[in-house]
C-alpha cells in the first residue's frame, strides 16, 4: 500500500509539473482566453475598446503622412431640436468618440467616458465596409477580375467546406449559404467560438476552412455571416500574394493621410482579422467616410472607383435586404443614405446628398435592444440635417467640442 501511495504521489506530482509547465508555455494564450471571457464586462469595455493590442496578437501599419481635417462652423448639438436630447443620447448609448463631417470639416467632436480624441479605437464590423473598398480596388484592376468566379479559385483550402459552390459576390452580400451563429451572448456560438480561436493564437483560415454546415445554396437567401468576410480576406491574400494590412496601407490609408498609425488585431499566424479587427481614431473612422461620400476621390485622386461606390453602396442582397457588398443601408434610405456599422455600437454614417459623414464609438452592451438602432438612426439624420446647414457659412479655425463626460 505504501509503496502504491508512493507511485501514485510521483504521478500527481508529474501531473502538477506538467499543467504547470504548460501554463507557463501559454501563458499568453491563457491571458488572452481570459482577457475575451471579460471584454464586454460593464467595468472593462470601455477601456478594452481602445487598448485591444493589450489582449490580441496585433500588426501595426503605416497611416502615412497625416493630412489635417478642416474646421467648418460648429454645431451646437446640446441646444438642438432632436430626436432625443443629445447629452441624454452620449450616456444611454455609452458613446466614447463622435466626430461630424460637413462638406468635408469637422463641426462638431466629442470624446466620452475618460477616453482622448489620439485612442485608436476598435472597429468590429466596420471593418467589413473598409476591406470593400480593397476588394473594389483589385477588381478594378482586374485583380480579381470576375466577381461570381468562385472563392475556391483563390482560396483552395475551402474546397470541401460549406465555401464550396459560393462566389465572391455571394460573400460579399452575405449570402454564402453558410450556417453560421451570430449570437454574441451566446458562449456556444459561433461568433464566440471564433473569437477564442483568435484569442488563443489559432488560424482563422483553418476555422473558415473548418465550416461544414449549410442552411442553404449560395446566393439563395442574405444571412449576416461574419466569417463571410474572412473569407474575402483569403481570397485578397489568395489573388495578390500579399497580406490585407500591407493592401489597406499602402492603397487607403497612405493617400488618405490617418491622424495615427492603425493597427489590425490578427491571428496566431499574423493574418489580419479583417472581419472586425481594425483600430483607428475616430477621426480616421470619419476620413473613411468622407472617402465614401465623396465617391471615392481624396485631394484630386480617384482612390476607389466611383463605378464601385455606386455598386457596393447599393442594397443588393437577395431577399430585399438593406445591404449591399458589406454595407448596410435603412429599410428607407433616402438617395445617398449608407453606413457602416459594428457591434456595440460604431458606426461609420454617411449622407452623400447632403455632403455629411458621422463616425461613432461606442461601447454600449445594450446595442440589440428594440428601437436603438431605429433611434440612433434618426439621430444621425437629424443631426446630417443640422449639419448640412453650415456649408454656406465662412469656416472658423475651431469646431465647438461637445461637452465631455468623466
Amino acid at each position: 500500500m505504501r509503496k502504491w501511495l508512493k507511485r501514485l504521489g510521483f504521478v500527481v506530482l508529474g501531473l502538477v509539473v506538467l499543467v504547470a509547465a504548460v501554463a507557463i508555455w501559454k501563458r499568453d494564450d491563457l491571458s488572452r482566453l481570459m482577457a475575451v471571457n471579460s471584454l464586454f464586462a460593464e467595468d472593462r469595455i470601455v477601456g478594452n475598446f481602445s487598448s485591444m493590442r493589450s489582449m490580441f496578437h496585433s500588426v501595426d501599419m503605416d497611416g502615412g503622412d497625416p493630412t489635417p481635417l478642416p474646421e467648418g462652423v460648429p454645431l451646437a448639438l446640446s441646444d438642438a431640436a432632436l430626436p432625443l436630447d443629445f447629452d441624454t443620447w452620449i450616456q444611454e448609448r455609452h458613446i466614447t468618440g463622435m466626430v461630424v463631417l460637413s462638406g468635408g470639416a469637422i463641426v462638431a467632436e466629442g470624446y466620452y467616458l475618460g477616453t482622448e480624441q489620439d485612442d485608436l479605437r476598435v472597429s468590429w464590423s466596420v471593418a467589413k465596409s473598409v476591406l470593400s473598398l480593397l476588394v473594389g480596388q483589385l477588381h478594378d484592376e482586374g485583380v480579381i477580375p470576375d466577381l461570381d468566379a468562385q472563392v475556391t479559385q483563390f482560396a483552395p483550402e475551402l474546397r470541401g467546406s460549406a465555401y464550396d459552390g459560393a462566389t465572391i459576390r455571394n460573400v460579399l452580400r452575405m449570402a454564402s449559404g453558410v450556417a453560421f451563429n451570430e449570437d454574441y451572448f451566446d458562449f456556444w456560438s459561433d461568433i464566440n467560438r471564433m473569437g477564442r480561436v483568435l484569442a488563443l493564437g489559432g488560424s482563422m483560415d483553418g476555422f473558415a476552412a473548418g465550416q461544414s454546415a449549410r442552411r442553404g445554396a449560395p446566393g439563395a437567401d442574405w444571412q449576416y455571416v461574419s466569417i463571410d468576410t474572412h473569407v474575402l480576406g483569403m481570397v485578397i491574400r489568395g489573388a495578390t500574394g500579399r497580406s490585407i494590412a500591407d493592401l489597406v496601407q499602402e492603397r487607403l490609408f497612405r493617400p488618405l493621410g490617418l491622424d495615427r498609425d492603425p493597427y489590425y488585431i490578427t491571428d496566431g499566424r499574423g493574418v489580419a482579422f479583417v472581419l472586425g479587427g481594425l483600430n483607428l481614431t475616430t477621426r480616421d473612422y470619419a476620413r473613411i467616410g468622407q472617402l465614401v461620400a465623396q465617391n471615392g476621390e481624396w485631394q484630386g485622386q480617384q482612390i476607389v472607383s466611383a463605378d464601385w461606390i455606386a455598386e457596393s453602396t447599393a442594397a443588393s442582397a437577395p431577399g430585399g435586404v438593406g445591404y449591399g457588398y458589406q454595407w448596410w443601408l435603412p429599410d428607407d434610405a433616402t438617395p445617398g443614405e449608407v453606413y457602416a456599422r459594428g457591434v456595440y455600437g460604431q458606426f461609420i454614417w454617411i449622407d452623400r446628398a447632403r455632403d455629411v459623414v458621422i463616425a461613432v464609438n461606442s461601447a454600449d452592451r445594450a446595442f440589440r435592444a428594440e428601437g436603438v438602432l431605429d433611434s440612433n438612426i434618426a439621430m444621425f439624420r437629424a443631426i446630417a440635417r443640422l449639419a448640412e446647414n453650415t456649408q454656406d457659412t465662412p469656416q472658423v479655425q475651431q469646431p465647438q467640442a461637445t461637452e465631455q463626460t468623466p
